[in-house]
């Protein structure tokens, strides 16, 4: 049995070349980084390969990582124009490739220069997912939490999170977080509760680095804070503002380094006694 697998193995690995090769032919020179690809659709390519769809998928999949993958490594002026298409071919092809939907998303979603932020077509694309898996609570969980994270609608987010929950195999702490989200004032702690699930639960890999970088901004904010917090306890005991963040270290209220936890030194506006994240920090965002 095990010569007969290895043939196999062989067999599809042969058909996989003979597949691209075919495809690339038939579109002549265009690559995956070529904007004429906008020419082409799922439902085109989909026409062309009837029986293959689940093979192509595979390949345009590998395409899509590698555009995208090369868009953030190597391109100097980041363009991913040609990041939805992709993900619109592969699942086009293949409906139930439930990794397209839940890293395309992710890929779309995160603001520049990390993805491509747009994350209206991130969450279309879970969409999409979620109808096409109507009982995969992942997908459900994702679309609730970018929902939340980047369109900042905690009521939808909760309700697709409620959805999520009665699925099988869902964890139970899905309905505890849709409640959580409707909770006035919560909203930097369901975020990390999202972004360290997310990070639980992704292998290595983009969603997982992606899902530690937002937990470092979490507490990149926080400690922004609690240094605010601790001018304005400076400010009531002298009656002044700290001219800087030297003077509240030597008056001993703060403890340890006034940095980031990328070692970036923060930020102080002594006009309004607010400590901010600096902009030259990697952990910076709008």
């Amino acid at each position: 049995m095990k010569w007969r697998d290895g043939l196999l193995v062989l067999g599809l690995g042969a058909a996989m070349v003979a597949a691209q090769v075919w495809l690339d032919q038939s579109r002549g020179s265009l690559t995956a980084g070529d904007p004429s690809l906008y020419l082409w659709t799922g439902t085109q390519v989909k026409r062309m390969v009837p029986g293959f769809e689940s093979l192509f998928a595979d390949i345009y999949w590998l395409r899509t990582v590698q555009y995208f993958g090369g868009q953030r490594a190597f391109a100097q002026n980041q363009r991913f124009e040609l990041l939805y298409p992709l993900i619109d071919i592969t699942i086009t092809l293949d409906p139930r490739l439930e990794i397209a939907y839940r890293y395309g998303a992710t890929f779309l979603a995160e603001p520049r220069p990390v993805g491509a932020g747009e994350a209206e077509k991130g969450i279309a694309i879970l969409e999409r997912g979620v109808a096409a898996l109507p009982d995969n609570w992942r997908l459900r969980q994702d679309l609730g939490f970018l929902t939340y994270l980047f369109l900042h609608d905690a009521e939808r987010a909760a309700r697709i999170l409620d959805e999520a929950a009665d699925k099988p195999g869902a964890p139970y702490w899905l309905r505890t977080l849709a409640a959580d989200l409707l909770v006035k004032g919560g909203e930097r702690q369901a975020a990390r509760r999202m972004w360290r699930q997310m990070y639980e639960q992704a292998e290595e890999g983009i969603i997982k680095e992606n899902a530690r970088r937002q937990l470092r901004q979490l507490d990149a904010l926080e400690g922004a804070d609690a240094l605010t917090a601790l001018v304005a306890e400076l400010t009531r005991r002298t009656g002044r503002k700290p001219a800087s963040l030297a003077d509240l270290e030597a008056s001993g209220l703060a403890k340890g380094a006034l940095v980031d936890p990328s070692g970036t030194p923060y930020e102080y506006d002594s006009t309004t006694g607010k400590v901010r994240v600096s902009q030259r920090s990697v952990l910076w965002r709008p």
